[in-house]
């Protein structure tokens, strides 16, 4: 705010209480939305496996933040390990890493009451659709996690706390100078498997043909985890998977669609 002149008649209003949220930005008061650096100086210098996407925040994405975020919203700030008993009332529980929008995840949720999701994404827009999702259908098994999930994975999570694990349609890095930032690599499986229960369900979907081989590759390569198909090779889409608008559009254009379903060993 500019200053007024010395001789300037009326006072300057007085602040507001508490800052509201801003449609169209990551600002929200603080512990009514997801913050836009949770782990500050967790934040390290590695190669990520996501990118950042700026897009509006709607009224209705917004509402659905400001309310329902105090009660289901995690920032990932790499401060505390989470209870997830305690938030999922003893529910098993299910890591989702990167879930667009949300539709998927508020379908699985309805169809499977009784195991919880754990969501994470860093999308403002898809976490607040979610949000509203979960809301409006009376979802109470759906928590919304905000940042990075390699920090939520390292430094929040139980070992052994997690029933499994869904990755659906992560970003292909399709360059070759970018397939480093591809999530599925042995590191991260090293750093997920101690997290899953024994027997943990890790189930990874694409319809990028060269990441599916990839995926296939290191999981069937990683000791501590075992392919759920006899044959070695990729699994049919199971029922609990939902068919979403993109993977839809995708088959239309002649996508072909792997899942892999590995048990933690």
């Amino acid at each position: 705010m500019s200053e007024q002149p010395e001789n300037t008649p009326h006072a300057a209003p007085a602040a507001p209480a508490q800052q509201p949220a801003q449609r169209g930005s990551r600002r929200f008061a603080p512990g009514e939305g997801p913050s836009p650096d949770p782990a500050g100086s967790h934040h390290e210098r590695r190669i990520r496996s996501f990118q950042p996407r700026r897009s509006r925040v709607t009224t209705s994405q917004e509402e659905a933040l400001l309310k329902r975020w105090p009660d289901w919203g995690i920032d990932i700030d790499g401060a505390r390990v989470l209870d997830l008993d305690e938030m999922f009332g003893g529910l098993p529980v299910v890591l989702e890493i990167g879930f667009g929008m949300g539709e998927a995840t508020a379908q699985m949720a309805a169809a499977d009451p009784g195991t919880g999701i754990l969501a994470v994404d860093v999308h403002t827009p898809g976490q607040g659709n979610l949000l509203g999702l979960a809301d409006r259908n009376g979802l109470a098994n759906v928590r919304v996690a905000n940042g990075d999930a390699i920090i939520l994975l390292r430094e929040m999570i139980s070992p052994e706390s997690l029933a499994g694990c869904r990755i659906y349609f992560p970003d292909p890095w399709p360059k070759a100078r970018h397939h480093k930032r591809r999530l599925i690599q042995p590191e991260f499986l090293t750093l997920l498997a101690p997290r899953l229960a024994k027997g943990g369900l890790l189930h990874c979907a694409t319809d990028w043909e060269p990441y599916a081989e990839q995926m296939l590759e290191v999981l069937t390569a990683h000791p501590d985890f075992e392919n759920s198909q006899a044959d070695g090779g990729y699994a049919p889409r199971p029922g609990f998977r939902p068919l979403t608008r993109f993977e839809g559009q995708g088959l239309d254009k002649g996508h072909v669609v792997h899942d892999l379903l590995f048990h933690r060993a």
